[in-house]
């Protein structure tokens, strides 16, 4: 830990039992940078610590030496600040969710970590910063994962999806005209089933199989077909993978906000998102 103190901290000792500590973190992939300041937005120390779970504890105790602890305003709690959020929430610390400087600002100001840590501290401080972090613990935290998971599974099938639009538009005439008036979704069963060369036996075991003959993949058609079938089965894996993870998920936030996916119109990506 590398601290630092700003102010005469004796001086201020018997104010800051009364009033208070607030805490502010800059929050980064190694390491997070801290400020704590009096309830009159007074700088009482900047620290740098580790943002391992040996280090939140670090980063606690230190904001803790300064006074009684009120409430710590923390970037980024749903990403680089995550882990830290839980261990001070673990610890009945009250945390806030400060948002960063907004990109104008950073570039007129510039980038100073220890400058960030101490906007969040007397953000919080002044009360403009009240945000509430969702909580990182417990089935919300479940939910959230497997949301990650379906959300990319979604975002590759729509890639897969216009990658099979953009090939039906430019294969050979007669394989287009096939293809013309199939909806995606149909177009990606279609294709996925179509028969293809097969590729050359492996030459020993265990090596990958030989590529098709050249004369054949040098085929526009066939090479557009090959490359069809190959896209619409990743999209039919992607649907498997969707749909399993809808399933858990309809589990999970059932059980975890049944009042939430009751509502009219929000189904179980809406509710997922909203619990906390």
């Amino acid at each position: 830990m590398m601290a630092k103190s700003r102010v005469d901290v004796t001086a201020l000792t018997a104010e800051v039992a009364v009033l208070g500590v607030w805490g502010g973190v800059d929050t980064h992939g190694t390491t997070h940078v801290a400020a704590a300041v009096d309830q009159l937005g007074r700088l009482l120390g900047t620290g740098s610590f580790a943002a391992t779970a040996a280090g939140y504890r670090v980063l606690h105790r230190w904001l803790g030496g300064f006074g009684p602890l009120l409430a710590v305003g923390v970037e980024g709690t749903g990403s680089y600040g995550a882990g830290l959020a839980r261990s001070l929430s673990a610890a009945q610390v009250v945390v806030v969710e400060v948002d960063r400087p907004d990109r104008s600002t950073r570039r007129r100001v510039g980038k100073d970590d220890e400058l960030d840590a101490i906007s969040a501290a007397r953000a919080v401080a002044a009360g403009t910063a009240s945000g509430i972090p969702k909580t990182r613990t417990g089935a919300v935290e479940a939910i959230r994962a497997l949301r990650v998971a379906r959300a990319g599974a979604i975002k590759a099938r729509t890639a897969a999806l216009n990658q099979l639009k953009d090939l039906r538009l430019c294969a050979p005439e007669p394989l287009r005209a096939r293809l013309t008036d199939l909806s995606l979704p149909v177009l990606a069963r279609t294709v996925a089933a179509w028969r293809v060369p097969p590729p050359g036996a492996p030459s020993r075991a265990g090596a990958r199989p030989s590529a098709r003959p050249v004369q054949t993949l040098a085929d526009p058609g066939t090479a557009t077909r090959i490359a069809m079938r190959a896209i619409g089965r990743r999209v039919a894996e992607l649907n498997t993978e969707v749909a399993a993870l809808d399933t858990d998920l309809y589990a999970l936030v059932t059980t975890t906000a049944p009042a939430l996916i009751a509502l009219f119109g929000a189904g179980v990506d809406t509710a997922g998102q909203l619990s906390r």
